[in-house]
């Protein structure tokens, strides 16, 4: 989603890219860096531990409107961010010859811990006002440090964890809870009680079972789908970043999936910025709030097909009863 800005911006095409990746010196292997998927994968890249992961990166600008255009004073900047560490950092890219545009950031291994974002802005000033964006590439870059393949898009994880007695304690308060949905992290992540309800995980990791463990185990999984949507699309919306004009913006990664798939639903007939726009302001008056919650249920529902799946656990107990009364 591209912002609205008061002033003159960039209208063609802004982009980055990541030409290499060296780890302490020496080179990350091609297979860790999907230029498709613009993302960079350094868990398991040839040693255990490392300190400094440095990219090398081009960005590509058009050449022929920052040289017609009404601004000075043009910047081209690489921005590396992880909210999970508050880590932050920027370089200013050398301009080339031909609209290019080139550079290296560094991403420190103590700083980091999950997966960075990536991301380009072009400044200049404008009207007498310097540094004021002119554009910027559409889709980021993610350098994930957990993961071995460079994948975009992650799936929720599951973990299973005694919430009474384990190892985390902030999963105590929760022991009588059969899950507990977590929106914290990079990656959305589903903790499975393993005692509150006993034969719950055993059931979950079966692949076989009687026909009635079989409904048993869809309606639980489905469940705890819509749960996981409704989670997320919460924390998707509850802290949207907003432009200098307070138009909020799309959030990267798995929040922009989320949104991306439910919005339409939950706002429908309205283009994607004008749903994220009235969200944020239902969200923030109160008004119609209650409304967009039934909305929020109905969409995570048709997500994790929970309907269908009461249909035809409700269809199987009805027909076992009418064996039984023949």
């Amino acid at each position: 989603m591209k912002p609205v800005y008061s002033y003159p911006t960039l209208i063609g095409d802004v982009d980055l890219d990541v030409v290499s990746v060296t780890v302490d010196g020496k080179d990350l292997h091609y297979n860790k860096v999907s230029k498709p998927e613009r993302t960079v994968a350094l868990h398991e890249a040839e040693r255990t531990k490392w300190n400094t992961a440095r990219l090398a990166l081009r960005a590509s600008v058009p050449e022929r409107e920052l040289t017609e255009g009404s601004w000075s004073d043009v910047s081209c900047l690489a921005i590396l961010t992880e909210k999970a560490t508050n880590a932050r950092s920027t370089v200013r890219l050398t301009r080339e010859t031909g609209g290019e545009w080139t550079g290296t950031i560094d991403l420190s291994h103590a700083r980091h811990a999950r997966r960075a974002n990536l991301s380009l802005t072009v400044t200049a000033e404008v009207d007498g006002v310097a540094g004021r964006v002119i554009g910027g590439a559409e889709q980021d870059w993610f350098v994930d440090l957990t993961s071995s393949k460079p994948v975009r898009q992650r799936d929720v994880e599951i973990i299973e964890e005694d919430f009474r007695d384990g190892p985390l304690a902030w999963l105590k308060p929760y022991k009588e809870s059969a899950w507990i949905v977590d929106t914290s992290a990079d990656l959305p992540r589903v903790y499975l009680n393993t005692t509150a309800v006993e034969g719950l995980v055993e059931l979950m990791n079966s692949g076989s079972g009687s026909g009635e463990e079989k409904l048993l185990r869809d309606l639980a999984a489905s469940q705890i789908a819509q749960d996981a949507w409704t989670a997320m699309f919460h924390s998707a919306v509850s802290n949207l970043d907003k432009d200098e004009d307070g138009t909020p913006q799309l959030p990267g990664g798995w929040r922009e999936a989320v949104l991306k798939t439910m919005l339409p639903e939950v706002i429908p007939d309205r283009q994607l910025t004008d749903a994220l726009y009235e969200i944020e302001r239902r969200r923030t008056d109160g008004i119609g709030w209650a409304e967009i919650q039934t909305r929020i249920q109905y969409s995570a529902g048709r997500r994790s097909r929970l309907t269908r799946t009461l249909t035809v656990a409700v269809r199987s107990v009805h027909q076992s009863n009418a064996r039984s009364t023949r």
